[in-house]
């Protein structure tokens, strides 16, 4: 008759009850252009308050609880001399939020373009995508239907996305991009 270790079978249980009742953990990448809301999201999420943000050189980082699932969100400054250290932020990510700002028209195209060079990444492509058409709130705001287009969001045929319309000063539709994050990473494996 074999022995078996109790601190064996501890770890086991203790597997198993984390599989069924524990936390969850899915790495969120928050990139957009500069001033798209990403950091007054972050803070909105996490405090549940408005916060008074200044340009992010470098980054931010939160654990945000939402749903029995610990998103750990990294907040990546947008300004387009350092968007070249995106790439530094890829590995591991699960899930990567795109911010837009849908009042700036002038900029949209380079928010695709932008979009477009991170999901050619190698180390994106497991990545689900949650666009947050931000700033909804102000009166020439374009609607998620229009960012969609023009993102070029329907030509992506290998990559879950989901697009949704937010305002981060109210919070408005932040919470139901967590849902469908959250619902993406229950669906993986």
């Amino acid at each position: 008759m074999r022995k078996v270790n109790s601190a064996t079978m501890g770890n086991v249980f203790e597997k198993l009850f984390k599989s069924l009742f524990g936390k969850k953990e899915m790495r969120i990448l928050m990139v957009g252009l500069d001033a798209a809301g990403k950091t007054t999201i972050l803070y909105k999420l996490k405090l549940g308050e408005i916060v008074t943000t200044i340009p992010t050189i470098g980054f931010n980082v939160e654990t945000v609880e939402y749903k029995n699932i610990s998103f750990t969100v990294w907040d990546v400054g947008g300004q387009d001399k350092i968007r070249p250290l995106w790439r530094h932020y890829f590995q591991n990510t699960q899930g990567l939020i795109f911010v837009v700002d849908s009042n700036d028209r002038e900029r949209v195209n380079e928010a695709r373009e932008e979009l477009t060079r991170m999901l050619a990444e190698d180390e994106l492509r497991d990545a689900v995508l949650l666009v947050f058409v931000n700033k909804q709130d102000l009166p020439n705001a374009m609607n998620a239907a229009e960012i969609t287009d023009k993102l070029g969001l329907h030509s992506l045929r290998q990559r879950n996305w989901y697009i949704q319309a937010t305002c981060a000063t109210s919070g408005d539709g932040l919470y139901e991009g967590l849902d469908w994050l959250s619902n993406q990473l229950k669906n993986q494996k």
